[in-house]
Protein backbone atom coordinates (compact mmCIF):
# COMPACT_ATOMS: atom_id res chain seq x y z
CA UNK A 1 0.00 0.00 0.00
CA UNK A 2 1.58 3.26 -0.77
CA UNK A 3 1.85 5.69 2.01
CA UNK A 4 1.77 9.17 -0.46
CA UNK A 5 1.45 12.63 0.59
CA UNK A 6 -1.91 14.79 -0.78
CA UNK A 7 -1.13 14.49 -4.36
CA UNK A 8 -2.84 18.53 -4.70
CA UNK A 9 0.17 19.11 -2.50
CA UNK A 10 2.59 17.95 -4.24
CA UNK A 11 1.28 19.23 -7.58
CA UNK A 12 1.53 22.43 -5.94
CA UNK A 13 4.45 22.72 -4.92
CA UNK A 14 6.46 21.07 -8.29
CA UNK A 15 4.52 23.69 -10.13
CA UNK A 16 5.44 25.99 -7.70
CA UNK A 17 9.01 24.99 -7.47
CA UNK A 18 9.45 25.10 -11.68
CA UNK A 19 7.72 28.56 -11.91
CA UNK A 20 9.86 30.17 -8.87
CA UNK A 21 7.00 31.55 -7.80
CA UNK A 22 3.46 31.17 -5.68
CA UNK A 23 1.66 32.99 -8.40
CA UNK A 24 2.99 31.50 -11.53
CA UNK A 25 1.63 27.98 -9.94
CA UNK A 26 -1.80 29.57 -9.00
CA UNK A 27 -1.86 30.45 -13.05
CA UNK A 28 -1.18 26.95 -14.69
CA UNK A 29 -3.17 25.28 -11.79
CA UNK A 30 -6.22 27.54 -12.45
CA UNK A 31 -6.45 28.46 -8.32
CA UNK A 32 -5.55 31.13 -6.10
CA UNK A 33 -2.14 32.25 -4.83
CA UNK A 34 -3.45 31.52 -1.31
CA UNK A 35 -4.40 28.05 -2.32
CA UNK A 36 -0.91 27.18 -3.89
CA UNK A 37 0.43 28.89 -0.62
CA UNK A 38 -2.02 26.34 1.84
CA UNK A 39 -1.66 23.67 0.17
CA UNK A 40 2.08 23.41 0.11
CA UNK A 41 1.97 24.95 3.92
CA UNK A 42 0.62 21.17 4.45
CA UNK A 43 2.54 19.39 2.18
CA UNK A 44 5.13 20.64 4.07
CA UNK A 45 3.65 19.68 7.67
CA UNK A 46 3.22 16.30 6.59
CA UNK A 47 7.05 15.71 5.59
CA UNK A 48 8.21 17.34 8.58
CA UNK A 49 10.15 19.92 6.79
CA UNK A 50 10.80 22.54 4.56
CA UNK A 51 10.55 23.35 1.36
CA UNK A 52 11.08 26.88 0.43
CA UNK A 53 12.83 29.42 1.89
CA UNK A 54 9.50 32.33 1.92
CA UNK A 55 11.99 35.82 0.95
CA UNK A 56 10.33 39.01 0.81
CA UNK A 57 10.37 38.75 -2.87
CA UNK A 58 11.62 35.46 -3.70
CA UNK A 59 10.66 31.69 -3.37
CA UNK A 60 13.92 29.59 -3.18
CA UNK A 61 13.55 25.92 -2.46
CA UNK A 62 15.27 24.45 0.14
CA UNK A 63 17.48 21.68 -0.77
CA UNK A 64 15.52 19.05 0.29
CA UNK A 65 13.16 20.73 -1.67
CA UNK A 66 15.57 21.12 -4.66
CA UNK A 67 15.89 17.14 -4.24
CA UNK A 68 12.30 16.78 -4.71
CA UNK A 69 11.00 18.68 -7.47
CA UNK A 70 13.22 16.97 -10.52
CA UNK A 71 11.73 13.64 -9.44
CA UNK A 72 8.30 14.84 -9.16
CA UNK A 73 8.09 16.47 -12.71
CA UNK A 74 9.46 13.36 -14.20
CA UNK A 75 6.09 11.87 -12.93
CA UNK A 76 3.95 14.00 -13.41
CA UNK A 77 5.28 14.47 -17.15
CA UNK A 78 5.02 10.65 -17.55
CA UNK A 79 1.31 10.54 -16.14
CA UNK A 80 0.44 13.23 -18.52
CA UNK A 81 1.82 11.35 -21.70
CA UNK A 82 -0.02 8.42 -19.97
CA UNK A 83 -3.45 10.23 -20.09
CA UNK A 84 -2.92 11.73 -23.23
CA UNK A 85 -1.91 8.50 -24.85
CA UNK A 86 -5.18 6.90 -23.41
CA UNK A 87 -7.13 9.64 -24.87
CA UNK A 88 -5.91 9.58 -28.28
CA UNK A 89 -6.68 5.82 -29.12
CA UNK A 90 -8.76 4.64 -31.50
CA UNK A 91 -12.47 3.41 -29.83
CA UNK A 92 -13.13 1.79 -33.55
CA UNK A 93 -12.90 -1.55 -35.47
CA UNK A 94 -8.93 -1.60 -36.36
CA UNK A 95 -7.86 -3.50 -39.62
CA UNK A 96 -4.35 -5.69 -39.78
CA UNK A 97 -3.63 -6.47 -43.62
CA UNK A 98 -0.62 -8.36 -44.46
CA UNK A 99 0.87 -7.29 -47.70
CA UNK A 100 4.03 -8.00 -50.07
CA UNK A 101 5.59 -5.01 -50.31
CA UNK A 102 5.50 -4.42 -53.65
CA UNK A 103 1.92 -4.79 -53.62
CA UNK A 104 1.82 -2.32 -50.75
CA UNK A 105 3.56 0.55 -52.73
CA UNK A 106 2.07 -0.21 -56.17
CA UNK A 107 -1.38 -0.60 -55.66
CA UNK A 108 -3.18 -0.83 -52.39
CA UNK A 109 -1.47 2.38 -50.20
CA UNK A 110 -2.26 4.82 -53.39
CA UNK A 111 -5.77 3.82 -53.37
CA UNK A 112 -6.44 3.48 -49.59
CA UNK A 113 -7.52 7.30 -49.14
CA UNK A 114 -10.30 5.99 -50.59
CA UNK A 115 -11.36 3.39 -48.39
CA UNK A 116 -10.43 5.86 -45.15
CA UNK A 117 -12.97 8.19 -46.90
CA UNK A 118 -15.29 5.67 -46.57
CA UNK A 119 -14.74 4.32 -43.54
CA UNK A 120 -12.87 6.73 -41.43
CA UNK A 121 -13.65 4.58 -38.11
CA UNK A 122 -12.06 1.84 -39.13
CA UNK A 123 -7.93 2.13 -38.03
CA UNK A 124 -5.69 0.44 -41.11
CA UNK A 125 -2.42 -1.22 -40.30
CA UNK A 126 -0.43 -2.56 -43.50
CA UNK A 127 2.06 -5.07 -42.08
CA UNK A 128 4.49 -6.80 -44.34
CA UNK A 129 3.55 -10.52 -45.34
CA UNK A 130 4.63 -13.16 -47.69
CA UNK A 131 3.35 -16.32 -49.22
CA UNK A 132 5.41 -18.46 -47.29
CA UNK A 133 3.14 -16.94 -44.44
CA UNK A 134 0.19 -15.33 -45.87
CA UNK A 135 -1.61 -14.37 -42.10
CA UNK A 136 -0.09 -14.08 -38.70
CA UNK A 137 -2.06 -14.35 -35.72
CA UNK A 138 -2.04 -10.87 -34.85
CA UNK A 139 -3.58 -10.08 -39.04
CA UNK A 140 -6.75 -8.98 -39.83
CA UNK A 141 -6.15 -10.46 -43.65
CA UNK A 142 -3.94 -10.61 -45.93
CA UNK A 143 -3.26 -10.22 -49.89
CA UNK A 144 -0.85 -12.77 -51.44
CA UNK A 145 0.56 -14.06 -54.76
CA UNK A 146 0.13 -17.70 -55.15
CA UNK A 147 -1.29 -20.62 -56.09
CA UNK A 148 -5.18 -19.94 -53.70
CA UNK A 149 -3.90 -23.26 -51.69
CA UNK A 150 -3.93 -22.25 -47.90
CA UNK A 151 -6.06 -24.44 -45.98
CA UNK A 152 -7.76 -23.53 -42.88
CA UNK A 153 -8.10 -20.00 -44.61
CA UNK A 154 -10.89 -18.64 -46.76
CA UNK A 155 -9.43 -17.59 -49.89
CA UNK A 156 -11.19 -15.25 -52.42
CA UNK A 157 -9.16 -14.02 -55.70
CA UNK A 158 -8.58 -10.29 -56.65
CA UNK A 159 -6.55 -10.51 -59.66
CA UNK A 160 -4.53 -12.61 -62.19
CA UNK A 161 -0.76 -12.13 -62.58
CA UNK A 162 0.14 -11.03 -66.35
CA UNK A 163 3.40 -10.23 -67.33
CA UNK A 164 4.00 -7.61 -70.67
CA UNK A 165 6.77 -5.85 -71.81
CA UNK A 166 6.98 -2.01 -69.56
CA UNK A 167 9.46 0.82 -71.04
CA UNK A 168 9.94 4.52 -70.73
CA UNK A 169 8.15 6.09 -74.12
CA UNK A 170 11.89 7.03 -75.24
CA UNK A 171 12.78 3.80 -75.62
CA UNK A 172 9.03 2.27 -76.88
CA UNK A 173 10.09 3.79 -80.62
CA UNK A 174 12.39 1.36 -81.30
CA UNK A 175 10.61 -1.73 -80.56
CA UNK A 176 7.75 -1.75 -83.33
CA UNK A 177 7.75 -5.85 -82.78
CA UNK A 178 8.88 -8.36 -80.76
CA UNK A 179 11.57 -9.38 -83.08
CA UNK A 180 13.37 -6.00 -81.53
CA UNK A 181 13.37 -7.02 -77.99
CA UNK A 182 16.88 -9.05 -78.40
CA UNK A 183 19.01 -5.79 -79.08
CA UNK A 184 16.96 -4.19 -76.29
CA UNK A 185 18.66 -4.16 -72.75
CA UNK A 186 15.85 -6.54 -70.92
CA UNK A 187 16.03 -6.13 -67.09
CA UNK A 188 15.36 -9.02 -65.28
CA UNK A 189 15.15 -9.58 -61.44
CA UNK A 190 16.44 -12.65 -58.87
CA UNK A 191 12.46 -13.34 -58.02
CA UNK A 192 11.38 -14.63 -61.06
CA UNK A 193 14.92 -15.69 -63.21
CA UNK A 194 12.69 -17.32 -66.22
CA UNK A 195 10.12 -14.58 -66.48
CA UNK A 196 11.70 -13.31 -69.87
CA UNK A 197 12.08 -17.09 -71.11
CA UNK A 198 8.60 -17.64 -70.64
CA UNK A 199 7.56 -14.37 -72.57
CA UNK A 200 9.53 -15.21 -75.44
CA UNK A 201 8.03 -18.79 -75.40
CA UNK A 202 4.67 -17.44 -75.61
CA UNK A 203 5.29 -14.91 -77.92
CA UNK A 204 7.02 -18.11 -80.09
CA UNK A 205 10.46 -16.28 -80.09
CA UNK A 206 13.60 -18.06 -79.64
CA UNK A 207 15.12 -17.54 -75.61
CA UNK A 208 16.04 -14.32 -75.05
CA UNK A 209 20.09 -13.53 -75.64
CA UNK A 210 22.40 -13.25 -72.51
CA UNK A 211 22.43 -9.67 -72.44
CA UNK A 212 19.90 -8.77 -69.71
CA UNK A 213 20.58 -6.70 -66.40
CA UNK A 214 19.15 -8.39 -62.91
CA UNK A 215 18.29 -6.90 -60.29
CA UNK A 216 18.18 -8.66 -56.72
CA UNK A 217 13.98 -7.14 -56.68
CA UNK A 218 11.02 -6.64 -59.22
CA UNK A 219 10.72 -3.17 -57.58
CA UNK A 220 14.52 -2.12 -58.80
CA UNK A 221 13.48 -3.32 -62.40
CA UNK A 222 10.15 -1.55 -62.81
CA UNK A 223 11.91 1.45 -61.03
CA UNK A 224 14.86 0.89 -64.01
CA UNK A 225 12.86 0.77 -66.05
CA UNK A 226 10.95 3.98 -65.47
CA UNK A 227 14.10 5.39 -65.66
CA UNK A 228 14.78 4.47 -69.28
CA UNK A 229 17.46 2.11 -68.44
CA UNK A 230 15.80 -0.58 -70.87
CA UNK A 231 12.35 -3.14 -71.26
CA UNK A 232 11.01 -4.96 -68.27
CA UNK A 233 8.25 -7.38 -67.54
CA UNK A 234 5.99 -5.39 -65.97
CA UNK A 235 3.49 -7.22 -63.37
CA UNK A 236 -0.15 -6.89 -63.22
CA UNK A 237 -1.22 -4.98 -61.21
CA UNK A 238 1.68 -3.34 -60.36
CA UNK A 239 1.74 -1.55 -63.48
CA UNK A 240 -1.20 -0.03 -64.41
CA UNK A 241 -1.18 3.86 -62.44
CA UNK A 242 2.19 4.01 -64.34
CA UNK A 243 0.79 3.01 -67.83
CA UNK A 244 -2.32 5.46 -66.83
CA UNK A 245 0.05 8.38 -66.34
CA UNK A 246 2.27 7.72 -69.29
CA UNK A 247 5.03 7.27 -67.24
CA UNK A 248 5.65 3.61 -69.16
CA UNK A 249 4.20 2.06 -71.96
CA UNK A 250 3.67 -1.08 -73.52
CA UNK A 251 5.12 -1.62 -76.80
CA UNK A 252 3.60 -4.98 -77.61
CA UNK A 253 0.29 -6.23 -76.09
CA UNK A 254 0.89 -9.80 -74.94
CA UNK A 255 0.26 -10.44 -71.62
CA UNK A 256 1.68 -14.20 -70.55
CA UNK A 257 -0.41 -15.18 -67.35
CA UNK A 258 2.27 -16.39 -64.59
CA UNK A 259 0.12 -19.17 -63.21
CA UNK A 260 -0.45 -17.30 -60.15
CA UNK A 261 -3.04 -14.76 -58.85
CA UNK A 262 -3.37 -12.14 -56.06
CA UNK A 263 -6.11 -13.75 -53.42
CA UNK A 264 -7.42 -11.85 -49.82
CA UNK A 265 -6.55 -14.65 -47.44
CA UNK A 266 -8.49 -14.55 -43.70
CA UNK A 267 -9.29 -16.64 -41.33
CA UNK A 268 -13.48 -17.67 -41.18
CA UNK A 269 -13.47 -16.39 -37.42
CA UNK A 270 -12.87 -12.68 -38.82
CA UNK A 271 -15.74 -12.57 -41.41
CA UNK A 272 -17.98 -10.92 -38.85
CA UNK A 273 -15.63 -8.36 -37.41
CA UNK A 274 -17.01 -4.99 -38.85
CA UNK A 275 -13.08 -3.87 -40.01
CA UNK A 276 -12.66 -6.66 -42.38
CA UNK A 277 -16.52 -6.62 -43.85
CA UNK A 278 -15.81 -3.33 -44.92
CA UNK A 279 -12.73 -3.87 -46.20
CA UNK A 280 -13.54 -6.72 -47.67
CA UNK A 281 -16.37 -5.37 -49.58
CA UNK A 282 -13.92 -1.93 -50.91
CA UNK A 283 -11.02 -4.25 -51.96
CA UNK A 284 -13.15 -6.51 -53.74
CA UNK A 285 -14.84 -4.08 -55.64
CA UNK A 286 -12.13 -2.16 -56.18
CA UNK A 287 -10.25 -5.06 -58.09
CA UNK A 288 -13.28 -6.20 -59.81
CA UNK A 289 -13.41 -2.86 -61.78
CA UNK A 290 -9.00 -2.95 -62.34
CA UNK A 291 -8.90 -6.13 -63.21
CA UNK A 292 -6.11 -6.49 -66.19
CA UNK A 293 -7.68 -7.11 -69.26
CA UNK A 294 -6.04 -10.71 -69.25
CA UNK A 295 -8.18 -11.78 -66.24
Amino acid sequence: MRRLPSLNGLRAFEAAARHGSFTGAAGELNVSQAAVSRMVRLLEERLGFPLFERRANALVPTPRGRALQPGLTAAFDAIERSVDAVSAMRTGPVLTVGVGATFAVRWLIPRLGGFHAEHPEIEVRIATGGASQPIRDDWTCGIVLGDGHWPGHTVEPLFTAGMLPVCAPSLAGSLRRPEDLPAATLLSNSQWPNDWVQWFAAAGLPAPPARELSFGSYAMALQAALDGVGVTLGIEPYIVDDLAAGRLVTPFPLAVPMGRSWYLVSRPARREDPGFAAFRAWLCARAAAEAPPSA
